[in-house]
């Protein structure tokens, strides 16, 4: 038995039982009475959302791996490094488990994350009743691996903060830090966006199919 089939919900800033409408009432509002906030059985246009976002990350992660993540400047010139030079490069010195990390990290968590947020959109826009307990861990794989997406970020970040005490060398961040700073960030919204309880609700044939049921 779902909430929503007791006509019950949950605040999703105090988690206070709410009752809401009927569904034949879906787009009707209801207040939380703890902390008057709007409640409403299902986050609004959650797919429609989800997917934009997604596509907006995908489009994102493109000049990301194309464009430097930083520059170098030294007295023997400048060097740009884009992610995948910066894997290869730490490869060839011998820093495997650097290069490794930062592969994971930056090239296929984010990957994996586009990935399973289109494959939800696409179980719950077609109704696949298939493997539901899978798909929510999915959804929390992606809640748990949001967070270290940022290991490339933090990375520039901080030689360009240690490197400047030095005075010898200087460090900049490139465009490619900037687009990968913008899909991290909708990648994260993207997942906030996706409400993983419209993995449980039926498919739309099969609810109106008993919908047709009790009105005849």
């Amino acid at each position: 038995m779902r909430g929503i089939d007791r006509g019950v919900t949950s605040c999703p800033v105090c988690h206070q039982l709410v009752k809401f409408p009927p569904p034949e009432a879906s787009h009707v509002a209801a207040y939380c009475p703890r902390c008057g906030s709007e409640v409403f059985p299902r986050k609004r246009d959650s797919l429609a959302t989800t997917l934009a976002l997604v596509v907006a990350s995908i489009v994102f992660y493109i000049p990301a791996n194309l464009l430097p993540m930083m520059h170098v400047q030294t007295f023997a010139g400048t060097q740009s490094d884009t992610i995948m030079s910066g894997v290869i490069y730490f490869m060839e010195t011998g820093s495997y488990l650097i290069g490794v990390v930062i592969f994971i990290a930056s090239i296929f968590v984010p990957i994996l994350k586009m990935l399973i947020l289109l494959y939800l959109i696409a179980s719950v826009r077609f109704g696949w009743n298939q493997s539901r307990h899978a798909r929510l861990k999915l959804y929390n794989l992606t809640e748990l691996v949001g967070r270290w997406s940022m290991v490339d970020v933090y990375v520039v970040s901080i030689m360009i903060a240690l490197v400047h005490f030095g005075g010898l060398t200087e460090i900049s961040a490139g465009m490619g830090a900037v687009f990968f700073l913008l899909v991290v960030i909708i990648t994260m919204v993207a997942a906030m966006n996706f409400d993983p309880r419209l993995i449980w609700d039926a498919p739309r044939g099969t609810q109106q199919a008993s919908r047709k049921e009790q009105h005849a």
